[in-house]
């Protein structure tokens, strides 16, 4: 769990810090922007009053000189009027305004039709605010532009920049704020679906070890061989890589495989010689029966494949369908190599269990036969190690080997 808690809090501070750095960047441009948005909205107002001062409550009549002067001394370094042709009527500019005019791009005459602005970056380090107003009548009739060029002041941008930082300050901290807001909540609620998650699993691993206690009671007076078996699977498939899924569906089909036998007469299951042809028909049945009992229980319908394919053969000599080489499933042909193992080392009603030695060399004569010889030869690596650990073990000592597999691959 502490590692989970570390991958949740290094996972949340990478989110809300990758939040920060986008989320920072962007509220200190908008908050310059609007703060730019404010100085031109205020010079553009008081510039507009000024020249309707100058003239009638149009502006018609004004006299542009005039005009001009007075807002380059004041809110403008450079101030221009133009008539609604964009004919020039009057410009004026102080003496920083005469600098900046060597710096900053003319243009063609003003056809614009609505306020607008552009902030530009002097040489010296400087910013400039451009205003282009379009001068209308009441009626929305054009009588002319102005155009005017404003120097912002350095304490005005120290301003800007303070309040520009502050915001994109407090953005970043909110960001980081609800990172650390938001790390229990997901820490709880990720807690309790994990509790629940392994309620459920647990309650999955009991229904399926039920089921194989009952088909065990069919076969034998234990249930170790279910045990043996999932556990050597799942060892064999370690050893190949095995993981995730298709770890799941071997150990459940494992288990499982013989969930058919329920409905195998005991005259036929547990008579100790050999069957008839009749009586092997009937057995054979309880793979379609086993694949039927499965088929729909949710999560078991990953064990399907073994069920269904634990008894087809390398050479396609097997049933119930004849499947040859890797038209098998993997996992069935895993399954098929440990089922014989396990069989030829255990005791049953018809046999005695055999040497290692025996056994595999009926493995190795089933090479390319019975059994895949790739998977044949993987576990022919672990044979040994895998009959010293389950020869002699007690049933509660397979069922243990058995819980921790499962623990491992099913586990949350």
């Amino acid at each position: 769990m502490i590692t989970f808690k570390r991958k949740v809090a290094l996972k949340i501070a990478m989110v809300s810090l990758a939040l920060a750095s986008f989320a920072s960047p962007l509220a200190w441009y908008v908050s310059r922007q609007d703060a730019e948005k404010g100085i031109v909205s205020f010079a553009r107002e008081e510039s507009r009053r000024l020249l309707m001062h100058q003239g009638d409550s149009h502006g018609k009549g004004m006299d542009a000189e005039k005009a001009a002067r007075t807002l380059a001394g004041g809110l403008f370094e450079i101030a221009e009027i133009y008539d609604s042709s964009g004919v020039k009527l009057a410009d004026a500019m102080t003496a920083e305004g005469q600098l900046i005019e060597q710096e900053i791009y003319h243009h063609a005459p003003p056809r614009y039709q609505a306020s607008m602005y552009e902030s530009l970056n002097l040489s010296s380090g400087r910013r400039v605010l451009r205003v282009f107003t379009p001068l209308r009548e009441v009626n929305g009739n054009l009588t002319g532009y102005f155009e005017g060029v404003r120097l912002v002041p350095a304490w005005q941008r120290k301003q800007i920049l303070v309040d520009s930082l502050t915001v994109a300050l407090m953005v970043g901290l909110a960001s980081l704020l609800c990172g650390g807001v938001l790390y229990p909540v997901v820490i709880r609620l990720s807690s309790e679906n994990q509790r629940k998650a392994q309620e459920v699993l647990e309650s999955h691993i009991a229904m399926m070890e039920a089921l194989g206690r009952a088909i065990a009671k069919r076969d034998s007076n234990t249930g170790a061989h279910n045990y043996r078996v999932a556990w050597i699977s799942g060892t064999l498939a370690e050893s190949l890589g095995i993981k995730g899924d298709g770890m799941q569906a071997l150990i459940a089909g494992s288990f499982l495989h013989d969930a058919g036998k329920i409905g195998i007469p005991d005259a036929i299951l547990l008579k100790p010689g050999k069957l008839t042809d009749d009586e092997m028909d009937l057995m054979r049945t309880h793979v379609a029966m086993g694949e039927e009992i499965i088929t729909g229980g949710g999560w078991l319908d990953g064990a399907r494949e073994v069920v269904a394919c634990h008894h087809e053969k390398w050479d396609g000599s097997g049933y119930p369908r004849g499947l040859i080489g890797e038209a098998i499933p993997l996992v069935a042909r895993i399954f098929a190599i440990v089922d014989v193992f396990d069989a030829l080392c255990s005791k049953r009603p018809y046999k005695d269990p055999l040497p290692l030695n025996e056994v595999m060399d009926v493995l190795q004569r089933g090479s390319g036969i019975h059994f895949d010889p790739k998977l044949l030869k993987v576990f022919s690596s672990i044979a040994s190690k895998v009959y010293e650990t389950t020869i002699h073990a007690s049933g509660a000592e397979v069922r243990a080997l058995m819980k921790e597999m499962v623990r491992r691959h099913f586990g949350n």
